[in-house]
């Protein structure tokens, strides 16, 4: 396992943390921890992962990632539902990459058990 840190933000090492979700070793157990395994997933340009965690109904068929774009950061703003006790949840947050970042609010539903992105929403900036 790698012992780098994890992009998520949290102070774990990146095998330790996302990176067992991106393996398949564990399926992310909240909203918060799927939105976040994403995130490092954009990170390390998984695109297997993206579209395999992304729901089946808006799903796209498929993602063409910008190898020249650098992320640099996440924080969590806010979390609505999205625990072991729910169906639904979402997640706001900002991304950070070189020269920016993305303000969003994220939805997220279990499917056969396991937390899948449905659709985000862009807040102003």
């Amino acid at each position: 396992m790698s012992t780098r840190s994890c992009p998520c933000g949290l102070p774990k090492a990146y095998g330790e943390c996302c990176g067992r979700y991106h393996s398949g070793s564990a399926a992310a157990p909240t909203a918060e921890a799927l939105m976040r395994s994403r995130y490092s997933a954009f990170v390390k340009g998984d695109v297997a992962y993206l579209l395999r965690t992304w729901h089946p109904r808006t799903r796209p068929a498929r993602l063409d990632l910008d190898p020249g774009m650098r992320w640099t950061g996440l924080e969590i703003l806010e979390t609505a539902d999205g625990s072991a006790f729910h169906a639904t949840g979402s997640v706001t947050f900002r991304a950070s990459f070189r020269g920016g970042s993305l303000h969003e609010r994220s939805r997220f539903e279990r499917v056969d058990g396991a937390w899948v992105y449905v659709d985000g929403e862009f807040l102003d900036q």
